[in-house]
Protein backbone atom coordinates (compact mmCIF):
# COMPACT_ATOMS: atom_id res chain seq x y z
CA UNK A 1 0.00 0.00 0.00
CA UNK A 2 1.02 3.39 -0.42
CA UNK A 3 1.42 6.67 -2.53
CA UNK A 4 3.48 4.97 -4.58
CA UNK A 5 3.26 6.04 -8.79
CA UNK A 6 5.00 5.83 -11.65
CA UNK A 7 6.26 9.89 -11.56
CA UNK A 8 5.51 12.58 -14.19
CA UNK A 9 9.10 13.57 -15.14
CA UNK A 10 6.96 16.54 -17.25
CA UNK A 11 6.03 18.37 -13.32
CA UNK A 12 9.84 18.64 -12.90
CA UNK A 13 10.75 21.56 -11.69
CA UNK A 14 14.26 23.51 -12.25
CA UNK A 15 16.07 24.01 -9.49
CA UNK A 16 17.24 27.77 -8.61
CA UNK A 17 20.91 28.78 -8.68
CA UNK A 18 21.97 28.94 -4.97
CA UNK A 19 22.47 32.66 -4.04
CA UNK A 20 25.22 31.94 -1.99
CA UNK A 21 26.40 35.60 -1.40
CA UNK A 22 22.84 36.38 0.11
CA UNK A 23 21.84 33.31 1.74
CA UNK A 24 22.89 30.90 4.33
CA UNK A 25 23.06 26.95 4.03
CA UNK A 26 20.06 26.14 5.31
CA UNK A 27 18.11 28.74 3.27
CA UNK A 28 19.44 27.10 0.26
CA UNK A 29 19.14 23.62 1.67
CA UNK A 30 14.85 24.72 2.39
CA UNK A 31 14.80 25.95 -1.24
CA UNK A 32 16.01 22.69 -2.85
CA UNK A 33 13.89 20.87 0.01
CA UNK A 34 10.62 22.89 -1.07
CA UNK A 35 11.28 22.49 -5.05
CA UNK A 36 11.30 18.83 -4.80
CA UNK A 37 8.60 18.45 -2.69
CA UNK A 38 6.52 20.24 -4.65
CA UNK A 39 7.43 18.21 -7.67
CA UNK A 40 6.10 15.64 -5.67
CA UNK A 41 2.65 17.64 -4.77
CA UNK A 42 2.41 17.95 -8.59
CA UNK A 43 2.49 14.69 -9.55
CA UNK A 44 0.18 13.86 -7.17
CA UNK A 45 -2.29 15.83 -8.16
CA UNK A 46 -1.63 15.09 -11.44
CA UNK A 47 -2.13 11.11 -10.88
CA UNK A 48 -4.31 11.17 -7.38
CA UNK A 49 -4.99 7.44 -7.81
CA UNK A 50 -2.71 5.57 -6.04
CA UNK A 51 -3.04 7.89 -3.08
CA UNK A 52 -6.87 7.49 -2.94
CA UNK A 53 -6.60 3.75 -3.49
CA UNK A 54 -4.15 3.81 -0.36
CA UNK A 55 -6.97 5.58 2.15
CA UNK A 56 -9.29 3.00 0.86
CA UNK A 57 -7.39 0.25 1.65
CA UNK A 58 -6.53 2.12 5.11
CA UNK A 59 -10.22 1.80 5.81
CA UNK A 60 -10.76 -1.65 4.22
CA UNK A 61 -8.49 -2.84 6.99
CA UNK A 62 -9.51 -0.76 9.43
CA UNK A 63 -13.31 -2.24 8.66
CA UNK A 64 -12.60 -5.39 8.13
CA UNK A 65 -10.25 -6.37 10.76
CA UNK A 66 -12.95 -4.77 13.44
CA UNK A 67 -15.40 -6.22 11.92
CA UNK A 68 -13.35 -9.75 12.63
CA UNK A 69 -13.57 -9.31 16.06
CA UNK A 70 -16.32 -7.48 17.05
CA UNK A 71 -17.55 -10.53 18.90
CA UNK A 72 -14.21 -10.68 21.41
CA UNK A 73 -15.56 -10.27 24.66
CA UNK A 74 -14.60 -6.86 26.54
CA UNK A 75 -11.47 -6.60 27.65
CA UNK A 76 -10.07 -8.77 25.71
CA UNK A 77 -7.49 -6.98 23.77
CA UNK A 78 -6.56 -5.66 27.81
CA UNK A 79 -9.59 -1.95 27.01
CA UNK A 80 -12.84 -1.56 28.05
CA UNK A 81 -13.67 -0.72 24.66
CA UNK A 82 -14.68 -2.43 21.50
CA UNK A 83 -11.91 -4.07 19.05
CA UNK A 84 -11.95 -0.83 16.61
CA UNK A 85 -10.91 1.61 19.89
CA UNK A 86 -7.50 -0.62 20.02
CA UNK A 87 -7.18 -1.28 15.98
CA UNK A 88 -7.29 2.58 14.96
CA UNK A 89 -4.24 3.15 16.09
CA UNK A 90 -2.62 -0.08 14.28
CA UNK A 91 -4.42 1.38 11.07
CA UNK A 92 -2.63 4.81 11.16
CA UNK A 93 0.28 3.24 11.20
CA UNK A 94 -0.13 0.98 9.37
CA UNK A 95 -1.26 4.06 6.92
CA UNK A 96 1.60 5.68 7.54
CA UNK A 97 4.53 2.80 6.77
CA UNK A 98 2.84 1.94 3.82
CA UNK A 99 3.02 5.40 2.36
CA UNK A 100 7.09 6.55 4.03
CA UNK A 101 8.00 2.34 2.44
CA UNK A 102 6.92 3.44 -1.06
CA UNK A 103 8.89 6.78 -0.89
CA UNK A 104 11.64 5.19 -2.90
CA UNK A 105 9.69 3.98 -5.46
CA UNK A 106 9.39 7.73 -7.39
CA UNK A 107 13.12 8.02 -7.42
CA UNK A 108 14.06 4.82 -8.66
CA UNK A 109 11.70 5.30 -11.39
CA UNK A 110 13.19 8.71 -11.87
CA UNK A 111 16.93 7.05 -11.91
CA UNK A 112 15.62 4.84 -14.97
CA UNK A 113 13.88 7.63 -16.60
CA UNK A 114 17.28 9.53 -16.45
CA UNK A 115 15.84 12.95 -14.38
CA UNK A 116 18.02 11.88 -11.19
CA UNK A 117 21.09 12.34 -13.48
CA UNK A 118 19.70 15.70 -14.12
CA UNK A 119 19.06 16.36 -10.57
CA UNK A 120 22.14 15.07 -9.13
CA UNK A 121 24.26 17.68 -11.33
CA UNK A 122 22.02 20.38 -10.34
CA UNK A 123 24.03 22.65 -7.86
CA UNK A 124 22.33 21.19 -4.48
CA UNK A 125 24.10 22.10 -1.25
CA UNK A 126 23.24 19.12 0.39
CA UNK A 127 21.77 15.65 -1.09
CA UNK A 128 19.84 14.76 2.07
CA UNK A 129 17.65 17.39 0.78
CA UNK A 130 16.17 14.43 -1.46
CA UNK A 131 15.12 13.15 1.52
CA UNK A 132 13.59 15.48 3.23
CA UNK A 133 11.92 16.19 0.58
CA UNK A 134 9.93 12.91 0.22
CA UNK A 135 9.56 12.58 3.80
CA UNK A 136 8.00 15.85 3.65
CA UNK A 137 5.73 14.80 1.06
CA UNK A 138 4.82 11.14 2.85
CA UNK A 139 4.22 13.16 6.18
CA UNK A 140 1.67 15.59 4.46
CA UNK A 141 -0.14 12.73 2.72
CA UNK A 142 0.09 10.55 5.83
CA UNK A 143 -1.41 13.13 7.89
CA UNK A 144 -4.44 13.35 5.41
CA UNK A 145 -4.66 9.76 5.68
CA UNK A 146 -4.73 9.35 9.60
CA UNK A 147 -7.72 12.13 9.63
CA UNK A 148 -9.88 10.08 7.37
CA UNK A 149 -9.06 7.06 9.59
CA UNK A 150 -9.57 8.82 12.72
CA UNK A 151 -13.10 10.00 11.34
CA UNK A 152 -14.16 6.59 10.41
CA UNK A 153 -13.35 5.72 13.70
CA UNK A 154 -15.11 7.75 15.32
CA UNK A 155 -18.43 7.29 12.93
CA UNK A 156 -17.78 3.01 13.91
CA UNK A 157 -17.51 4.03 17.23
CA UNK A 158 -14.12 4.59 18.67
CA UNK A 159 -12.83 7.37 20.19
CA UNK A 160 -9.57 9.79 20.78
CA UNK A 161 -9.62 10.29 24.62
CA UNK A 162 -6.20 12.54 24.37
CA UNK A 163 -7.55 16.14 23.26
CA UNK A 164 -5.94 18.70 21.49
CA UNK A 165 -2.25 18.26 22.61
CA UNK A 166 -2.90 14.21 21.68
CA UNK A 167 -3.84 15.09 18.60
CA UNK A 168 -0.43 16.72 18.04
CA UNK A 169 1.47 14.24 19.92
CA UNK A 170 0.27 11.40 17.18
CA UNK A 171 1.51 13.88 14.31
CA UNK A 172 4.64 14.18 15.80
CA UNK A 173 4.57 10.29 16.73
CA UNK A 174 3.54 9.49 12.71
CA UNK A 175 5.87 12.65 11.61
CA UNK A 176 9.09 10.62 13.12
CA UNK A 177 7.93 7.21 12.01
CA UNK A 178 7.50 8.25 8.28
CA UNK A 179 11.13 10.14 7.99
CA UNK A 180 13.18 7.00 9.12
CA UNK A 181 10.97 4.95 7.25
CA UNK A 182 11.32 6.95 4.40
CA UNK A 183 15.06 7.48 4.24
CA UNK A 184 15.24 3.78 4.48
CA UNK A 185 13.01 3.47 1.37
CA UNK A 186 15.23 6.41 -0.48
CA UNK A 187 18.73 4.43 0.38
CA UNK A 188 16.86 0.90 -0.75
CA UNK A 189 15.95 2.87 -4.36
CA UNK A 190 20.02 3.60 -4.27
CA UNK A 191 20.93 0.28 -3.78
CA UNK A 192 18.84 -2.02 -5.71
CA UNK A 193 19.19 -2.36 -9.37
CA UNK A 194 15.25 -1.70 -10.54
CA UNK A 195 12.02 -0.97 -9.48
CA UNK A 196 10.95 -4.50 -10.34
CA UNK A 197 13.53 -5.04 -7.21
CA UNK A 198 12.35 -2.55 -5.16
CA UNK A 199 8.34 -3.85 -5.58
CA UNK A 200 9.20 -7.23 -4.32
CA UNK A 201 11.63 -5.64 -1.44
CA UNK A 202 8.18 -3.39 -0.42
CA UNK A 203 5.83 -6.62 -0.84
CA UNK A 204 8.36 -8.70 1.19
CA UNK A 205 8.53 -6.41 4.06
CA UNK A 206 5.18 -4.70 3.73
CA UNK A 207 3.11 -7.05 5.88
CA UNK A 208 5.45 -9.22 8.27
CA UNK A 209 6.55 -5.52 9.68
CA UNK A 210 2.80 -5.09 11.04
CA UNK A 211 2.12 -8.55 12.08
CA UNK A 212 5.64 -8.58 14.11
CA UNK A 213 4.35 -5.43 15.84
CA UNK A 214 1.64 -4.65 18.38
CA UNK A 215 -0.82 -3.07 15.35
CA UNK A 216 -3.09 -6.07 15.37
CA UNK A 217 -2.86 -7.59 18.92
CA UNK A 218 -1.73 -6.47 22.31
CA UNK A 219 2.22 -7.97 22.81
CA UNK A 220 0.63 -10.34 26.16
CA UNK A 221 -1.09 -12.48 22.57
CA UNK A 222 2.24 -13.30 21.61
CA UNK A 223 5.03 -15.70 21.93
CA UNK A 224 8.43 -14.53 23.90
CA UNK A 225 9.97 -15.02 20.61
CA UNK A 226 7.60 -12.60 18.89
CA UNK A 227 7.55 -9.83 21.50
CA UNK A 228 10.94 -9.65 21.30
CA UNK A 229 10.75 -9.26 17.74
CA UNK A 230 8.03 -7.27 18.29
CA UNK A 231 9.97 -4.48 20.74
CA UNK A 232 12.78 -4.47 18.50
CA UNK A 233 10.04 -3.24 15.56
CA UNK A 234 10.00 0.58 15.26
CA UNK A 235 6.51 0.65 14.45
CA UNK A 236 5.42 -0.68 17.82
CA UNK A 237 7.11 2.52 19.08
CA UNK A 238 4.84 4.70 16.99
CA UNK A 239 1.60 2.69 17.55
CA UNK A 240 1.43 2.15 21.26
CA UNK A 241 1.59 6.00 22.44
CA UNK A 242 -1.02 6.46 19.69
CA UNK A 243 -3.18 3.64 21.46
CA UNK A 244 -2.63 5.24 24.64
CA UNK A 245 -4.01 8.48 23.66
CA UNK A 246 -6.75 6.82 21.82
CA UNK A 247 -7.70 5.40 25.56
CA UNK A 248 -6.47 7.79 28.15
CA UNK A 249 -8.05 11.11 28.67
CA UNK A 250 -5.70 11.72 31.34
CA UNK A 251 -2.23 11.37 30.03
CA UNK A 252 1.30 12.35 30.62
CA UNK A 253 4.29 11.98 29.07
CA UNK A 254 5.39 9.96 31.66
CA UNK A 255 3.03 7.16 31.15
CA UNK A 256 4.23 4.21 30.77
CA UNK A 257 3.07 2.75 27.38
CA UNK A 258 4.69 0.10 26.03
CA UNK A 259 4.92 -2.72 28.03
CA UNK A 260 8.28 -4.89 27.06
CA UNK A 261 10.16 -8.21 27.75
CA UNK A 262 12.66 -6.38 28.73
CA UNK A 263 10.56 -3.90 31.02
CA UNK A 264 8.16 -0.92 30.16
CA UNK A 265 9.17 2.62 28.03
CA UNK A 266 6.87 5.60 28.91
CA UNK A 267 5.22 7.93 26.17
CA UNK A 268 8.28 10.46 26.21
CA UNK A 269 10.57 7.21 25.47
CA UNK A 270 9.07 5.93 22.58
CA UNK A 271 9.09 9.27 21.39
CA UNK A 272 13.20 9.64 21.92
CA UNK A 273 13.67 5.91 20.45
CA UNK A 274 11.90 7.27 16.72
CA UNK A 275 13.69 10.33 17.04
CA UNK A 276 17.04 7.88 17.42
CA UNK A 277 15.78 5.70 14.91
CA UNK A 278 15.28 8.48 12.29
CA UNK A 279 19.00 10.19 13.37
CA UNK A 280 20.72 6.88 12.58
CA UNK A 281 18.52 5.83 9.17
CA UNK A 282 18.91 9.57 7.78
CA UNK A 283 22.60 9.26 8.94
CA UNK A 284 22.89 5.80 7.11
CA UNK A 285 21.47 7.00 4.53
CA UNK A 286 23.51 10.03 3.76
CA UNK A 287 26.54 8.61 4.35
CA UNK A 288 25.60 5.86 1.47
CA UNK A 289 24.77 9.13 -0.83
CA UNK A 290 28.21 10.19 -0.66
CA UNK A 291 29.75 7.41 -1.13
CA UNK A 292 27.88 6.36 -4.21
CA UNK A 293 27.15 9.81 -5.61
CA UNK A 294 30.85 11.19 -4.51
Amino acid sequence: MGNSFIPDNSASLPLRQPQRARTGSFAQFRQETMALARRLFIQLGRRPSAFVGSIIQSLLWLMLFSALFAQAPRGTFGIEGGYIQFLAAGIIVFAAFGGALNAGVPLIFDREFGFLNRLLVAPLVSRTSIIFASALFIVSTTLVQAAAIGAVSFLMGAQFAGGLEGALIVALVVTLLVFGIAALSLGLAFVLPGHIEMLAAIFVINLPMIFASTALAPMSFMPLWLQLVASANPLTYAIEPIRHLFLHSNWSLADPVLLAPWGSLSLTGCVLVLLVFDVVAIALVGGMLKRKLG
